[in-house]
């Protein structure tokens, strides 16, 4: 048993989806998250870039001495994974993979559908993953780069947010059954994206199946959280305090969240 925090990074409150779901799933944990949203989004940015601001975060998470990391964003996952994993000593799991797999269960007509950001369709990496499990799928991806910047100006439920998601999944219309939400800023559009597409495509939330993932290392590795009378949930902002409770608490139904603001240029590392 290991009552220490698991830590979740994303590049703004995208992870919260993530979160959401641990906390459903695994009550007697604690986290730990920080959201890099002063530099959202991590769509538009090069490998480089994304590296050394995922190492930023993940050096802030080990500071406060987390048990495990997850990778609540897809872009990051992408990116950097494989040279986090290989440099650090505690477990640390992406939502990519997880994601791929449920999609593949759960098709019926062998056409998947994937929404990213710009860095995750141009790395391939779903493609790729779901092509190693079967070679008969047939993958359409899509970036929608629009739609992190909606979440993070809180304005899902906006007229705006229903003409650019309609308009952005256009292309995929009628050619998929099931579509993988790969940002975990989209479920937070999840209503406006299954209007669009129609409710007979079922919608893949990577962040949600990454907690099945996470509970069976935590399992695996022995390091299961006793349950405690109290928890202190930390959550850490490199932008506006105020804008990201305002979401979070909404988003998670929590009141009173223990959100601060974070500096996390300090913690940077190259590998």
């Amino acid at each position: 048993m290991d009552n220490r925090p698991i830590g979740l990074l994303d590049s703004g409150v995208g992870g919260l989806t993530v979160a959401r779901e641990l906390l459903r799933q695994l009550p007697n944990e604690e986290i730990v998250y920080i959201g890099d949203t002063r530099r959202a989004p991590y769509g538009p940015r090069s490998r480089e870039q994304i590296i050394a601001f995922t190492w930023g975060m993940v050096n802030f998470l080990l500071s406060k001495n987390v048990k495990m990391i997850v990778m609540a964003c897809n872009t990051a996952t992408a990116m950097t994974l494989e040279i986090v994993k290989e440099e650090l000593d505690i477990p640390v799991i992406g939502v990519i993979l997880p994601g791929a797999s449920s999609a593949i269960q759960k098709t019926k007509t062998n056409k998947i559908g994937v929404i990213a950001t710009q860095a995750s369709i141009r790395s391939d990496e779903y493609h790729k993953t779901i092509a190693r499990k079967s070679s008969a799928i047939e993958v359409l991806s899509l970036a929608c780069p629009k739609f992190v910047s909606i979440v993070e100006s809180n304005e899902m439920e906006s007229e705006i947010a229903k003409r650019v998601v309609s308009e952005s999944l256009a292309p995929l219309v009628g050619k998929i059954d099931t579509l993988i939400l790969g940002c975990t800023h989209y479920p937070l559009l999840r209503s406006l994206i299954q209007e669009t597409m129609g409710k007979e495509v079922r919608l893949i939330d990577s962040g949600a199946e990454a907690v099945r993932d996470i509970s069976v290392l935590l399992n695996y590795f022995e390091i299961n959280a006793h349950e405690r009378k109290e928890y202190q949930h930390c959550f850490y902002t490199t932008a506006g305090v105020d804008s990201f409770r305002e979401i979070a608490e909404k988003w998670l139904n929590i009141g009173h969240l223990h959100i601060e603001h974070a500096e996390i240029e300090n913690f940077n590392k190259e590998k």
